[in-house]
């Protein structure tokens, strides 16, 4: 059967097909079942996720290229690897809690201070009353001990995750650094792309000042695009989503 594992192969089918299937919605290619590199059978929450996972098999043409179907590879994470190991991954994001970005502050230049103040506090605010859980912050790179209480409430958010949240919530979370900001990248707190660049407040600064070369920039874009995946795997994995 067709899965993640072989996709050295060419092209071989003609069309790719959302169909409801026991438990979900998977993928057929010309009638075969799209399967994980596990071998388990691709089966998503809803027909929308389906149906964009079908679309990034549709638009292969020749060799198949994973680096371009960024909702399948996350729906082959969330049934191979998060679902086996649901509570050690969300205490692994959990953790970020106690060093999250938005906690550890510049101590100069004044500009760039007052720039991640604007940005962050409200974040931190937000985080407080949606989530019971607003974290200390610091100057420096001296570590400031969170309220156990607050890291506690932290924690038991992220384990209410399903498998299809936590497998979204690890990029989000990994890729800015900070678990607030992915809660607020779950919730509709603001947008994707206006979080994103939240996250990038010192990088941007150091752009500002020093200028930067055409790798570091790739490499920014390639983050960005896979923190905005993220976004779009979750909603599309929700139900009542439509895609």
């Amino acid at each position: 059967m067709p899965g993640m594992s072989e996709w050295a192969a060419k092209r071989f089918w003609t069309a790719a097909k959302a169909e409801a299937v026991a438990g979900g919605f998977g993928v057929r290619l010309d009638g075969r079942a799209v399967r994980t590199p596990a071998k388990a059978e691709l089966v998503v929450p809803t027909r929308a996720l389906a149906r964009e996972i079908a679309a990034e098999w549709d638009a292969q043409e020749g060799v198949i290229a994973p680096a371009t179907m960024p909702m399948t590879r996350a729906a082959n994470a969330a049934i191979d690897r998060v679902a086996r190991e649901r509570e050690a991954v969300a205490a692994l994001l959990a953790e970020y809690g106690g060093s999250d970005l938005l906690c550890y502050r510049a101590e100069s230049p004044a500009e760039l201070v007052a720039r991640q103040a604007a940005a962050w506090d409200p974040l931190l605010d937000w985080a407080g009353s949606a989530l019971s859980a607003r974290l200390r912050t610091t100057s420096g790179v001296m570590h400031v001990d969170q309220d156990a209480g607050a890291l506690g409430r932290l924690h038991e958010a992220v384990r209410l995750l399903d498998i299809w949240a936590l497998t979204a919530f690890h990029d989000l979370v990994s890729l800015s650094g900070s678990l607030v900001i992915g809660f607020a990248a779950l919730r509709d707190h603001a947008p994707a792309d206006a979080l994103w660049q939240v996250s990038r407040i010192d990088e941007s600064w150091q752009h500002e000042q020093w200028g930067s070369d055409d790798e570091a920039n790739a490499v920014a874009q390639r983050k960005e695009c896979d923190f905005l995946n993220a976004k779009r795997f979750h909603d599309l994995s929700r139900p009542g989503a439509e895609g």
